[in-house]
């Protein structure tokens, strides 16, 4: 009698025998190993293998879209405004007056005491707040906007842009305001952020009339209203518009073979911006010295 072939075993589980296979590769496989295709079936590495190929789906901007669809930057942004402002309402024992808080005065933004070399104020200022009115209105732009922005840009992007529009409010600030301003918020990279959506609306080919009638209105307000730093929101806008230009037109404008290339540009004018922002502040501190 002639002895009868081994049995075809499981490629994963050399205890089980099988007669079936995998259509793409070939290979021997038991049923928990293979799954259903629109021909055939396929094993589990050959599944894993063509999940690695495919290419995620992208936004404009570079960013991929299951990656960003939460605006976790916009949230911890929000977060640590108000955090802050929590730490300065309770030093100072007033919701009201929290800019009696030895953070606030250690961090607002002073043209005189950043050019005496206190130039964390730069950043700090833009996480301080008058009151709980100004911090509402502030964090509600950011989450209208930032909900907007985030999707598309990418979380990295979104949080350079949003700093150095920050940077170039305080820029605005150092140059044009009088030395011994005392000025705090994010109204500088908010504005930021309305000159971002801009040019993404722009971008996508959609109308963008809206923002930028917002963007009116606001620069009208700020010119008519006491206490309101018209130099940092113009500062913080012009920062930001010209960072999301350089994400989002200039690899195109340079012919940009490559989606790492065109990365690699978007944050080169990011922080090319931001340079930029920093040596306005040291120009400002010059002329304050």
């Amino acid at each position: 009698m002639n002895a009868q072939p081994p049995a075809t075993t499981c490629v994963r589980h050399p205890n089980r025998p099988t007669g079936l296979a995998c259509t793409r590769c070939g290979r021997p496989a038991c049923p928990e190993c293979l799954r259903p295709a629109a021909v055939g079936q396929h094993c589990v590495d050959c599944v894993r293998e063509a999940g690695s190929q495919v290419r995620p789906i992208r936004t404009v901007a570079g960013a991929p879209v299951a990656a960003s669809a939460t605006p976790v930057v916009t949230y911890g942004l929000i977060a640590l405004n108000v955090l802050i402002y929590g730490i300065t309402a309770a030093q100072a024992g007033s919701l009201a007056d929290n800019y009696r808080s030895e953070l606030f005065l250690r961090w607002a933004m002073v043209p005189r005491l950043v050019a005496d070399g206190d130039w964390f104020r730069v950043i700090g200022s833009g996480f301080l707040h008058w009151g709980p009115l100004h911090l509402a209105l502030n964090m509600f732009a950011l989450y209208i906007v930032g909900i907007q922005l985030e999707p598309f840009l990418g979380r990295a992007r979104m949080l350079a842009i949003y700093l150095v529009a920050l940077i170039g409010g305080s820029a605005g600030g150092m140059l044009l305001e009088p030395a011994n301003t005392i000025g705090a918020g994010a109204s500088g990279a908010v504005y930021g952020m309305f000159g971002a959506v801009a040019v993404l609306l722009i971008r996508l080919r959609m109308n963008a009339t809206q923002i930028l009638v917002i963007i009116a209105i606001n620069v009208l307000l700020s010119l008519s209203l006491s206490g309101v730093s018209l130099w940092v929101h113009l500062g913080g806008l012009v920062a930001g518009t010209l960072a999301t230009i350089g994400v989002l037109f200039l690899p195109e404008w340079v012919h940009a073979k490559s989606r790492e290339t065109a990365r690699t540009i978007g944050l080169v004018a990011i922080a090319g911006v931001g340079v930029v922002s920093v040596a306005l502040i040291g120009l400002g501190a010059a002329l304050v010295s």
